[in-house]
């Protein structure tokens, strides 16, 4: 069969290509991981304009209208933009999830799970949004509306793992037990921000209501969290090396650069906004160690660095004798 002679092919079948296979699996995967941490940012760029309520209710922008009108200025135009990217989302968890119900993971079957809880979690997410403008940019509500992103983060995170079909390294519990510190600890830090950002200036409204508690004691509250993350982080790289690990170091340390340098520049609203950012990539970074090892007893079988290079070298020093005469490898 020839050009010529060849049957046309269908566009259907270009369409479905889109949502079929590994290889479409991982695009829409790192697509929801991308999309989840750009609506951080532009959240937070409602949030340091003063834009929060720019619609002032919802889930129409106003009580005639659902799309901004001129009369509501650069506010309006800033919160409308922002709802609409929650549509944006919508399509991308959707399509990642038609992906992941025609495209087979085994052993890793949760990849369906993980992507039908980051299709449902977005339009959660716009629910609970929607009740942050009609309570007035509660900061509780606030704190709940930002967290939830981080969830939907951390599943975008362990969906990419599964899709690149990347293996848990099997690791003594010491090091299983240090990882899950570090990523417990970074998550108290996340959560402890939110309540310092909720008890100080960048409210997203100039008459939203604040927590009433003391912002410089909750600063530093979420510093020491912080801190805690970074000593859990440095314990796991000494215990296992690996690229997880000193992205998260790396991750960390210029987050905590720019945490200080606001603290102690007034807040100014750029550095705020790119602490947001790192906030994201901090919680990303976290979720990528922790699902990136296992912990396996010692007496079970050899256990082997998290560093790929080191791997095979230390496998051929801790194999039995069986597996030397069997020929078997180990885990890779």
């Amino acid at each position: 069969m020839d050009l010529m002679t060849a049957p046309p092919r269908s566009p259907a079948t270009g369409v479905l290509r889109l949502v079929t296979g590994e290889t479409a699996l991982r695009r829409w995967a790192i697509a929801s991981l991308v999309a989840n941490i750009l609506i951080v940012v532009t959240g937070g760029v409602v949030r340091l304009t003063a834009s929060g309520l720019g619609c002032p209710t919802w889930p129409r922008c106003t009580d005639d209208a659902y799309i901004a009108h001129p009369e509501l200025g650069l506010h309006g135009a800033i919160e409308f933009g922002n709802r609409l990217l929650t549509f944006v989302l919508i399509v991308i968890a959707v399509l990642t999830w038609v992906t992941a119900m025609r495209t087979s993971l085994r052993p890793r079957r949760g990849s369906r799970r993980v992507a039908t809880a980051m299709a449902l979690g977005i339009p959660a997410q716009g629910i609970i949004g929607g009740i942050t403008v009609l309570t007035q940019l509660n900061p509780f509500v606030v704190a709940l509306h930002f967290l939830l992103s981080m969830v939907l983060i951390t599943l975008s995170v362990w969906l990419v793992r599964a899709a690149f079909r990347w293996d848990r390294r099997p690791v003594r519990p010491l090091t299983a037990g240090v990882v899950t510190f570090t990523f417990l600890a970074m998550w108290v830090a996340v959560w402890l921000g939110t309540m310092t950002t909720g008890s100080g200036p960048h409210a997203g409204d100039l008459d939203a209501r604040r927590t009433g508690w003391d912002i410089v004691l909750i600063a530093h509250v979420h510093a020491y969290a912080v801190y805690a993350a970074i000593a859990g982080t440095v314990v796991a790289l000494w215990l296992a090396r690996s690229r997880a690990v000193w992205l998260l170091l790396g991750v960390e340390v210029i987050q905590a650069a720019i945490g200080l340098s606001q603290y102690h520049l007034g807040l100014p609203i750029g550095l705020v906004g790119l602490h947001l950012l790192g906030a994201a990539l901090s919680i990303a970074a976290v979720a990528n160690l922790r699902f990136s090892v296992r912990a396996v007893s010692p007496a079970a079988r050899p256990l082997q660095p998290l560093d790929t290079a080191a791997a095979g070298s230390v496998d051929r020093q801790t194999r039995r004798p069986s597996d030397q005469a069997s020929g078997r490898q180990g885990d890779r």
